[in-house]
């Protein structure tokens, strides 16, 4: 497996703050609003320059206390599918893994020791991997 960036991360949040949550990325650090699957939780993907860096999602069903903090999870851009699975696998480390509908991406979760959420994006084309069908 190799990780080469980090690909982006994700604020999680009531539905009421997604709209000061999007105009402070985009109207203060001149995110772009664009494109976003159709996923279970509303939210917005913010882009800089053509990539969705910040991942707004309404998670949670109240706005979450400055204690407690919105971070959510840290995904990694990542190849090596096949080998990654095997290395988990063979290193006892739970894990599971999901297309993602409407796109390239092959998700892939786990947990680090003290609890904070890993996504690892490999891309599927990229990978020389078959991408499932949007519906």
């Amino acid at each position: 497996m190799s990780v080469s960036a980090i690909h982006h991360f994700t604020v999680g949040c009531a539905v009421a703050d997604l709209p000061v949550l999007r105009d402070f990325y985009t109207r203060t650090l001149g995110l772009e609003e664009g494109y976003r699957p159709d996923l279970r939780h509303p939210g917005h993907w913010l882009y800089a320059d053509g990539e969705a860096i910040v991942h707004l999602n309404a998670l949670l069903p109240q706005t979450p206390s400055r204690e407690v903090n919105a971070f959510d999870h840290v995904a990694l851009k990542a190849s090596g599918l096949a080998a990654t699975r095997e290395a988990l696998h063979a290193a006892g480390v739970p894990f599971s893994e999901t297309p993602l509908k409407g796109t390239t991406l092959h998700q892939v979760f786990l947990t680090d020791p003290l609890g904070l959420k890993v996504e690892l994006n490999f891309d599927l084309v990229a990978e020389g991997l078959a991408v499932p069908p949007a519906a």
